[in-house]
């Protein structure tokens, strides 16, 4: 095999690999509060305690959320945020 054959080959097997993994991440995410463990929240706290990921002190914070796959945040007991809101006031 000559070496553009094998260029174009290897060029050609991340195009695959990077069209084959699109609809993964085209996934419709949403927030689900009160499901993180301690330290494996996403991202910052919804009502300002912290600016980070993986900055959840406890289990089940109301305050701290995971991205799930839409429509399954009530089948693992989690909140809204409107929900989540009711609660911490």
């Amino acid at each position: 095999m000559d070496q553009r054959a094998l260029i174009a080959s290897a060029a050609a097997s991340v195009l695959l690999i990077t069209l084959a993994a699109q609809p993964a991440a085209a996934e419709e995410k949403e927030k689900c509060f009160g499901i993180a463990k301690a330290g494996q929240n996403d991202c910052a706290s919804e009502f300002g305690l912290h600016s980070c990921a993986g900055q959840g002190k406890v289990d089940q914070d109301k305050a701290e959320w995971r991205f799930v796959a839409k429509g399954t945040c009530k089948k693992l007991a989690g909140l809204t945020l409107e929900e989540a809101k009711k609660l911490k006031m």
